[in-house]
């Protein structure tokens, strides 16, 4: 087979056209790369000029791509995977936790976990810096899978195989009740009684969905549950006196200007909990420095309080 040059090809440009695979938007995927949405689009162009393939179908309504453009796609995937691969071998001998670390949340949990927790490791780690990224559990583990984060906050197990993670700490789930509720003064309150119409949910997406129906045998059926598509919304809806939900212990903190709208009552049962962990690509160099890391992270875990 003959040579040919690499000169023309760029991991910038493969970005590129990854980034509008992603998003089917020109002008979307330039926000993300942090471009001009002209100088996207040439540079797509340009690429689909080297490979003599037109890697989208474009009208002004529509972005996809092409077969052939797919493929590639694929593959130019697989490039930066390598490439980003590199980078974090040449760090994992360098430091591995030393400079920029990309790391995703779960929105039920960074707004209550991650401002105690910047301090502390601020402290342990001062040549760190961190990229803080909240997202649902499904685009948290897209993004660590195709290299665009390097760890996740999350509740576990997490839902892929080419994962790994270690066991941060477990948090309680509590009943929240509008203050009228017949279960606010009840003298005690087991799982089996929160299988009802009233009960409250975060919208498909959300794992603290899952998990509320995970541990409530009688949930009401999809099309029958309520629900809220953030844990705020959700603070509000029962301070309203729409319902009543399952809310996680730190999200308890600091919410006075419920407390004459609401009762919070614990629940026994030992499955009314959620199970916090670090996640990483198992096939991540820097593993021993992240188990590491979440020793640490276990070491300064909220306190059960």
């Amino acid at each position: 087979m003959a040579y040919v040059p690499l000169s023309g090809l760029s991991l910038r440009d493969i970005e590129y056209v990854v980034a509008v695979d992603d998003l089917r938007n020109f002008s979307r995927a330039a926000e993300r790369c942090g471009v001009s949405q002209a100088g996207l689009s040439e540079q797509v162009r340009k690429l689909e000029q080297l490979l003599d393939v037109t890697l989208f179908e474009r009208s002004r309504r529509h972005v996809a791509p092409t077969p052939e453009g797919e493929h590639l796609i694929g593959l130019g995937r697989e490039v930066l995977a390598a490439a980003r691969n590199l980078l974090e071998v040449a760090k994992a001998h360098t430091g591995p936790l030393s400079g920029l670390l990309r790391i995703g949340v779960i929105p039920t949990l960074g707004p209550y976990y991650v401002p105690g927790l910047l301090p502390p490791l601020r402290k342990e780690y001062p040549q760190l810096g961190l990229r803080l990224t909240e997202g649902r559990t499904e685009s948290l583990v897209h993004a660590l899978r195709h290299g665009e984060l390097d760890l996740a906050l999350m509740a576990l197990p997490a839902p892929a195989d080419s994962l790994d993670s270690v066991i941060l700490f477990e948090e309680e789930f509590m009943g929240v009740f509008p203050s009228h509720h017949e279960l606010a003064t009840t003298p005690s309150i087991s799982l089996s009684q929160l299988g009802r119409p009233d009960l409250l949910l975060l919208e498909d997406g959300h794992c603290l969905r899952d998990q509320a129906l995970s541990i409530c045998p009688t949930a009401p059926r999809p099309k029958d549950q309520r629900l809220a598509t953030s844990l705020e919304m959700l603070w509000h809806m029962i301070g309203a006196g729409e319902g009543f939900s399952l809310i996680p212990k730190l999200a308890l903190r600091n919410r006075t200007e419920f407390e004459d709208l609401v009762c919070i009552r614990s629940l026994p049962e030992p499955e009314a909990r959620r199970t916090i962990g670090l996640v990483w690509r198992a096939s991540d160099p820097r593993a021993g420095a992240f188990r590491e890391l979440g020793a640490f992270l276990h070491g300064i875990a909220p306190a059960k309080d």
